[in-house]
């Protein structure tokens, strides 16, 4: 058995395919079957560590992006598409593979037209509430279409779909709670606030914590992940802004937080302030109370639509982005810190949305049309 997968851009887009290959792998063994050969075709590998982890064969091809601004780099970018789909129908013809499954994404194009063209069956996911472009596309192809939010299902063929939820892997679906305060070097007398702009961090959601952070860490302790590209900047204005503080071990700055330390945060942490990227499925499975902060719509069409529908749920709150001011978030985090009823209320809800098995339904959807094909 042979599976390609795709997807391109984001975490968002990466991660979850790393879940499905680790639930394709369980039912492998759970089932005595061949193990399958997973081959992963972008334009990048993203985390070239977490497929070779996972056994999975990087395919590189060319993809070319598709701006919601105006750009010359649309322009120049739909020969860089043109030519990875060249790429990638030659490629895919040498794998040939049973199934390709397609996690959307600019990067997943290519190999999804590829895969088209060459009549192999296909399996999409979108972990939105409003579908992307490539998704809505491939879905008028795709044999099955799986979602994260059920209000995705008024766009595609309801015959062929169904909501699944948002595959989240193995090593960060549990919350570690027995030690982590001690792991993360943290007084386990005083409430913990998570701040994460997402895979990339945010600058907005950066620079609006460390204004009011003279002002959290008298009563709270923050962990603040802002990716890598903003780690030394964050670093030197944290500094300086607590230099001369003596409460300023309460605030631990990371570029990036590894599996261990994710799970541990989540496990120290009452409240979480991020994006509403696919994280949000992650919150929802530890039980975390969320202020989202969407990116606005000028620069991502989903993120909006996204954090309100979780909102409804009732397992987080939203603040847009042309409302957030250092006051408003300094309030908003006051509000909910101080009624624990509100936070527990928050956190059943938040597990309610979530959906553990996501990434074993779609894994054993692709290994079932892997054996029909097979067969």
């Amino acid at each position: 058995m042979k599976i390609v997968v795709t997807g391109g851009g984001t975490g968002g887009h990466f991660f979850p395919i790393i879940a499905v290959a680790e639930e394709i792998k369980n039912i492998s063994l759970e089932e005595k079957l061949v193990m399958p050969k997973i081959y992963y075709m972008s334009d990048e590998p993203y985390d070239a560590k977490a497929l070779f982890e996972h056994n999975i064969k990087f395919i590189p091809i060319t993809a070319g992006k598709r701006r919601h601004y105006s750009s010359i780099l649309n322009f120049l970018d739909i020969f860089k598409t043109i030519f990875g789909v060249i790429i990638a129908t030659f490629k895919m013809f040498i794998i040939f593979p049973d199934v390709v499954f397609g996690k959307g994404g600019y990067g997943s194009f290519p190999a999804l037209f590829a895969a088209r063209l060459l009549g192999i069956p296909v399996i999409i996911h979108d972990s939105d509430s409003i579908p992307g472009r490539v998704n809505l596309w491939a879905g008028k192809f795709a044999k099955k279409i799986a979602l994260s939010y059920p209000e995705a299902v008024n766009y595609f063929d309801k015959n062929k779909t169904a909501v699944t939820g948002n595959p989240i892997r193995q090593e960060i679906r549990n919350p570690i709670k027995t030690g982590a305060f001690e792991f993360l070097q943290l007084d386990p007398d005083l409430p913990v606030i998570f701040v994460v702009g997402g895979s990339l961090g945010s600058v907005r959601i950066n620079d609006m914590i460390l204004e009011i952070l003279p002002q959290l860490i008298t009563k709270y302790q923050i962990i603040h992940q802002v990716g890598k590209a903003n780690f030394d900047d964050c670093q030197k204005r944290a500094h300086t802004i607590l230099e001369k503080n003596e409460l300023k071990d309460r605030y631990r700055l990371f570029d990036f937080l590894n599996d261990t330390a994710m799970r541990m945060t989540a496990g120290a942490s009452s409240l979480v302030v991020s994006r509403a990227g696919s994280a949000i499925f992650e919150f929802a499975n530890w039980g975390l109370p969320a202020i989202i902060i969407p990116i606005p719509e000028s620069i991502s069409h989903d993120q909006k639509t996204n954090a309100y529908t979780y909102a409804r749920g009732g397992g987080a709150i939203v603040i847009e982005e042309e409302n957030l001011t250092s006051s408003v978030l300094l309030s908003e985090i006051s509000r909910l810190m101080e009624k624990e009823a509100l936070l527990a209320e928050m956190s059943q809800a938040a597990k309610a949305y979530s959906n553990p098995d996501a990434g074993r339904t779609i894994a054993k959807a692709l290994i079932d049309v892997c054996l029909s094909h097979e067969q």
